[in-house]
């Protein structure tokens, strides 16, 4: 290490954390060496010079020469990941005046110095140096850090008033006096309205730490795309080819294009997007054409990232296809990624979210030589994505965003953008009727009231769904278990099996089991399976899948299969899901009838078999199915690994009816004579929907005798029971106590309409 009081430091990404505040973060003993403090400003010395906010390593970086920058702080100091930089102590400077313009072209704003100098406060900037507004609440947490700094801006930041102008970038034209100066509450900022002169490169404005969740796949993405772009000589070495390039494939909205961005920026390389409709063309020829010199302008503008968007489109099967020209453009790009013309410093990144529709040429070594697939985001991801959504927003203090980590499964990173957005224009409605469209600039003062509070985050959430479960996404009402009546051994049971596998899967995992795969409800109709269903999807939090028999049947061949495959596969996408199937006999009837056209029912039940315990885990899905026919499933449905857990739901006994009538009689005028007590012993035999029904048409009893009628009373509810008796007999349940018991010893229940009673045949 020298001894002139310089450190040379391999760079590093930055955690989310730091973001856009200009911090860097070295080992306290290396500190020590160049003689900085915790908060200190070094001077960082790549192919530019800038100055940062220093700070100690996070505990896992302890002992390594390694110096952590976010991607701005990279650029500014002309360096990237892997690369080794200067870190020397800078001499503090205060800023008397630093003048400031929008990085972008075509922007224009219009907002005081003064107000951005709060989320400025305490950085070190030098001229040329690209800045990012992070939120003031961020700004304050940095210096909670930095005891000493915050002693000097403490007073400061409780004086001011939180702003934010969002994300958006600005470039230091100038600063008083010249080098590396730190902004105080002395500094003057002037703001140009209008961004300045530039140099435009052909690369996007995108880094690492603008893509979330994504850490494996980007080291995994950086070592095939950026060493052989950054450092060919390695491979020179190794006697080796470089890749040619790299297939990334997922769900829609899992971030392919942002990190094709990212990759361009942080390999300072050119960035050429090829999209499907701009190639094509009616000239024999033309579309060929277009591509080679797509390919072409990429070697002479070398090193070059050449990125197809949506890469099926323009390279499918061509055994498939009917057009001679996508036959030809398929044929055209495999020439060119891996012909006899060696290609230069250039790769090509392809996107696609059906990697199965491309052409099987592509997908071998030489053409796309690693395919990585893009997951949609866990937990973490989600806490991680949110956070760069959220860097330039005014937070109040009641956001916290793991908990809204938690309560978006499946959301991938598209809807979670979506998400924040939507909070940022509720957050726009509160203050709208205070603001006048007419005049050129808002004041300050409504600036200022602008908050993003948890209730617009709330508010938000019922807007935005899942992209993958768009399709099939239904608005699961709004049943928790106070809704239902009694059935407590049920619920205990349901949350067992449904609640506890979604929401503390690393419990099951230390004790070494497999949560179970399917629930199915069976019971005499009325008791309440669909409404105990749509209470687990509610409490659990988890995405809702409802299949419908009529939804999924088609009288075209394989059509029926090919919906259920389809249901399961979103549901593993949007996982943690629950996939209820209500009435599933009518949709996995027991195989061996010759029942329906032609085979069809048992085409479906094999596939249905296949998706519950196929040789692809079922990971994150419960499925949840809902009978009063379980005699006529297949028997191949209810053993364990496919429906583990057979449960019958019974009638409600006397305190569960009493239960069912308090729910239903809430919102009812009851006069005080009713006795709901009385009612709940009388009616022996009744199911929930009965006990519905009863205290409906008690009430509609009651309009009918006066429509001025202000209360239900005991008159009304005996004239109910008369028209209203109860469905379930004796005999009923006596058979299903019976098929209980064979389901219990594996045996298989009798099939047939001898079962049961006409009236539930």
């Amino acid at each position: 290490m020298p001894e002139n009081g310089e450190l040379e430091l391999k760079v590093a990404e930055a955690l989310q954390q730091d973001v856009g505040k200009g911090i860097v973060r070295i080992d306290k003993i290396l500190m020590g060496k160049i003689g900085v403090v915790p908060g200190g400003l070094v001077e960082i010395m790549g192919k530019r010079v800038t100055g940062a906010i220093v700070g100690e390593a996070y505990l896992t970086d302890v002992g390594l020469e390694i110096v952590r920058m976010d991607g701005l702080t990279r650029s500014n100091a002309g360096t990237s990941i892997g690369e080794m930089v200067t870190v020397r102590k800078t001499e503090l400077k205060e800023a008397k005046k630093v003048v400031l313009a929008p990085a972008v072209k075509g922007i224009r704003i219009m907002a005081p110095g003064e107000m951005l100098k709060k989320n400025l406060i305490g950085r070190a900037v030098s001229q040329g140096d690209v800045l990012t507004l992070v939120s003031p609440r961020r700004t304050r947490e940095t210096y909670k850090e930095f005891p000493s700094v915050e002693s000097i801006f403490s007073e400061f930041f409780e004086a001011s008033t939180p702003f934010s102008l969002g994300e958006i970038k600005f470039v230091v034209v100038s600063t008083s006096p010249a080098g590396i100066v730190r902004i105080t509450e002395i500094t003057e900022i002037e703001v140009r309205p209008e961004s300045v002169e530039i140099i435009e490169k052909k690369i996007p404005d995108v880094t690492y730490e603008d893509v979330g969740g994504m850490k494996g796949e980007i080291s995994r993405v950086r070592e095939m795309v950026e060493l052989p772009l950054r450092h060919p000589e390695i491979f020179d070495r190794l006697g080796i080819d470089p890749p040619k390039g790299v297939l990334l494939h997922g769900p829609p909205g899992t971030g392919k294009t942002l990190l094709a961005k990212a990759l361009a920026n942080e390999s300072d390389a050119n960035f050429m997007a090829i999209n499907g409709p701009e190639i094509m063309s009616k000239y024999v020829g033309e579309a060929e054409k277009r591509i080679r010199d797509f390919f072409q302008e990429a070697e002479d503008s070398a090193p070059s990232i050449i990125f197809i968007d949506e890469i099926d489109a323009i390279a499918p099967r061509r055994e498939e296809v009917t057009g001679e020209v996508e036959r030809r453009v398929v044929a055209q790009i495999l020439s060119l990624m891996d012909g006899l013309k060696e290609r230069g410093k250039v790769i090509v990144v392809g996107a696609t979210n059906r990697p199965d529709a491309l052409d099987p040429a592509l997908r071998r070594p030489g053409r796309f030589d690693r395919e990585i697939g893009l997951r949609v985001p866990d937990k973490d991801g989600r806490c991680e994505i949110l956070q760069i959504h959220t860097r330039g927003m005014p937070l109040d203090d009641d956001v916290h965003l793991s908990e809204f980590s938690e309560i978006t499964h499946g959301f991938v990173g598209a809807d979670l953008a979506a998400l924040c957005r939507e909070t940022a224009m509720n957050a726009l409605r509160r203050v709208l009727p205070d603001i006048d469209l007419e005049e050129q600039t808002i004041s300050k003062e409504i600036l200022e009231k602008l908050f993003v509070t948890r209730y617009d985050f709330l508010d938000a959430l019922k807007f935005i769904n899942p992209s993958a479960l768009r399709e099939v996404f239904i608005e699961v009402p709004n049943v928790h278990w106070k809704d239902i009546g009694g059935l407590n051994e049920l619920k205990q049971s349901l949350k067992e099996v449904v609640e506890w596998p979604l929401k503390y899967p690393d419990a099951f995992k230390t004790i070494g089991i497999e949560p179970p795969k399917g629930i199915l409800l069976f019971g005499p109709p009325g008791t309440g399976k669909t409404m105990l269903s749509k209470a687990v999807a509610t409490e659990s939090k988890a995405n809702f899948i409802s299949v419908k028999g009529s939804e999924v049947l088609s009288k075209w061949f394989g059509e029926s299969e090919r919906k259920i495959s389809e249901i399961f596969n979103k549901a593993k996408q949007a996982s943690p899901c629950i996939v209820f199937f209500d009435e599933l006999d009518a949709l996995a009837a027991m195989r061996g009838t010759g029942i329906g056209e032609p085979r069809v029912v048992e085409r479906m039940v094999n596939t249905l078999l296949s998706e519950m315990d196929g040789l692809e885990e079922l990971k994150g899905v419960v499925v949840l199915g809902a009978t009063n026919r379980p005699d006529l499933l297949d028997s191949a449905l209810l053993r364990p690994g496919r429906f583990d857990e057979i449960i019958l739901v019974p009638p409600p006994d006397e305190s569960s009816r009493l239960e069912i009538f308090k729910v239903h009689t809430d919102g009812m005028s009851l006069d005080s004579a009713v006795n709901i007590q009385e009612l709940a012993k009388r009616t022996n035999g009744y199911s929930g929907a009965d006990i519905s029904a009863l205290c409906r048409k008690a009430g509609m009893l009651a309009l009918h005798d006066n429509i001025e009628n202000k209360e239900v009373s005991p008159k009304h509810f005996e004239e109910a029971m008369k028209k209203i008796g109860p469905s379930i007999t004796p005999e009923l349940m006596r058979n299903y106590e019976n098929i209980t018991q064979k389901l219990e010893r594996g045996l298989e229940p009798r099939r047939g309409r001898e079962e049961f009673p006409r009236e539930v045949a």
